[in-house]
């Protein structure tokens, strides 16, 4: 039984793993892209998994922008954090998902659903005609129905975050006490107001379209500014900015991103 992972986070991907593993999954032919350019590479290799878990955010982008050119015909689980807007959509089309963070409950509860429904489209014994190709699991309607709820403006944003610790469970972190989100090594940590470090699942892209833009701005590639945090703003070199924050930390703005930092700041 082939499997694909379509996720950028590596500790989201060995979770996935290691349920599958734990579900009673075969797990010797399990495949992973962090990317749209990886993956589009990957179905041009192999052929149909039996099952893909796929993140909504990849490295390079949108992962609905795979499945416009991928005839995907293998049951789709989606692996959010986009509780907001997403789920509505994938519950009206009866799409398979788990919201971020999860637990072994919740996985185990989306593949028993997988399993009903390959059941109820298991052959027969006798022998059948040649079946007709199979349809893509995700017809072109759909897919622009989830990029439009994707794209949908929030009327609210996030008021607390949710931290994962190593035993799957989970605390809820205010946003008012985070001084800034963090990219490292494909974690994302929120960063308190103490410098106290906390994992959370998504990416900051993901985040940045769940906060409020009027408190949160990326500050560069890596890293994702909270005003109430800044202490003051001092020039740099080569036109960037060095943010100095209450509790002691220094961040400092890209020169691409300086210029949006300085129409955030101004109001």
């Amino acid at each position: 039984m082939r499997l694909l992972i379509l996720e950028d986070e590596a500790p989201t991907a060995r979770q996935i793993r290691l349920f599958a593993a734990r579900y009673g999954l075969p797990t010797h032919d399990v495949h992973e892209a962090r990317s749209v350019e990886k993956a589009l590479a990957w179905f041009g290799q192999h052929e149909m998994p039996a099952l893909v878990f796929s993140d909504i955010e990849l490295l390079d982008g949108n992962v609905f922008g795979l499945y416009q050119q991928v005839r995907v015909t293998c049951p789709i689980i989606f692996t959010t954090a986009y509780d907001q807007f997403l789920l509505p959509a994938f519950q009206a089309n009866g799409i398979g998902y788990l919201l971020k963070p999860f637990n072994y409950a919740q996985f185990a509860a989306a593949l028993a659903k997988y399993d009903a429904l390959k059941a109820s489209f298991a052959p027969p014994a006798a022998a059948e005609p040649e079946p007709a190709p199979a349809e893509p699991v995700l017809s072109a309607a759909v897919i622009e129905q989830l990029s439009a709820a994707l794209r949908r403006p929030a009327q609210g944003y996030r008021q607390r975050l949710t931290v994962r610790q190593p035993n799957n469970s989970f605390y809820l972190l205010p946003v008012e006490e985070v001084a800034y989100l963090q990219a490292d090594e494909g974690v994302v940590f929120a960063v308190d107001q103490q410098g106290g470090r906390h994992p959370i699942t998504g990416t900051l892209t993901e985040w940045e379209q769940q906060l409020d833009p009027a408190q949160f701005c990326r500050l560069n590639r890596g890293e994702l500014l909270h005003l109430p945090a800044i202490d003051k703003i001092e020039p740099y070199f080569n036109n960037r900015l060095a943010v100095r924050l209450r509790h002691g930390a220094t961040l400092t703005s890209s020169a691409a991103q300086t210029p949006a930092l300085r129409r955030w700041l101004e109001g």
